[in-house]
């Protein structure tokens, strides 16, 4: 490693800064940007869809910005939109950090060599100098193995970036792949979890926490709760809080690290809350964020 790299890591790293957020805040907080067009409210409906989108957009960060640490917008919802949902998504990522709060994108990219470069390249690094990236960080897929992540690894020693590793997902179907039973006994999530405790060793911040995090899936309480004991260091992503059908106490053995070990992921149940019977849906996402952050802090006990 080099020195300007080991200043970065002792320094700005993204582990120290997800701790500091989450003390500013006293949140765990990530409300996920699924920009749907067909589930906004009527006042944005006759909008092209992409600056309906960002828009929308805008106004839940405004909304919730008081209650979580960061967004997680989920790029499927703006590649969708083409070109122009891809400036959307750009501008949101810069209206949410101009906010003061982490910005996620939900990716969970994953491939080898020049192609994996290029993605880091795309949401971790600076595209011009005196630049920020798109993103502090960028969920990733490791199954492919150590190359496909060695370019993410790279942002993270070297601009304060962090990523988020795929381990054990939320999803019904996750376990058909996740949970296939090694010859050791261990399911296959497991090992994956070691070697990315592994990767994430060398980018620990003062803070005690690494640049390298792992998604866990909230709905697997059992697997939260074994995830935290192979991963001491890293920061769980935990979706499937809200619409997913998770509880916060399903996620409170998340934060046996500390209070920032573990951030929890909700999207629908926030953003769409005024679905429920709100009028002003903005109000309604603000409602439902000081909810989940009052009630995710005390399920893990700080």
């Amino acid at each position: 490693m080099s020195e300007v790299e080991t200043v970065n890591v002792r320094g700005a790293t993204f582990g120290d800064r997800i701790a500091d957020a989450v003390d500013r805040k006293q949140s765990q907080v990530l409300v996920g940007l699924d920009p749907r067009p067909e589930l906004f409210p009527v006042e944005l409906r006759g909008e092209p869809p992409a600056e309906a989108s960002a828009r929308f957009c805008r106004g839940i960060i405004d909304a919730v910005a008081t209650y979580v640490v960061g967004v997680k917008p989920q790029l499927a919802f703006f590649e969708a939109l083409g070109a122009p949902g891809l400036a959307a998504f750009e501008e949101v990522c810069g209206y949410a950090r101009a906010a003061g709060l982490v910005v996620l994108a939900d990716g969970k990219r994953g491939d080898i060599g020049s192609t994996a470069r290029a993605y880091a390249a795309a949401y971790l690094e600076p595209r011009a100098e005196g630049a920020e990236p798109v993103a502090d960080a960028l969920t990733v897929n490791p199954y492919l193995g150590r190359d496909s992540v060695d370019p993410y690894l790279a942002a993270c020693r070297r601009h304060g970036r962090g990523i988020f590793c795929v381990v054990r997902t939320s999803n019904a179907g996750g376990g058909e792949i996740q949970d296939l039973v090694l010859s050791d006994g261990r399911p296959l999530w497991q090992q994956v979890a070691a070697q990315v405790a592994e990767w994430g060793a060398d980018v620990v911040g003062e803070r005690g926490l690494s640049s390298v995090g792992a998604v866990i899936g909230a709905t697997h309480p059992r697997a939260v709760a074994e995830a935290r004991k192979l991963l001491p260091q890293s920061v769980l992503l935990l979706p499937g809080l809200g619409a997913q059908g998770a509880k916060p106490g399903d996620v409170a053995r998340a934060f046996t690290s500390g209070p920032a070990s573990a951030l929890v992921a909700a999207a629908r149940s926030v953003i769409y809350a005024y679905r429920e019977g709100e009028d002003d849906w903005r109000s309604a996402a603000a409602a439902e964020a000081a909810r989940l952050r009052s009630e995710v802090w005390a399920a893990a006990g700080w």
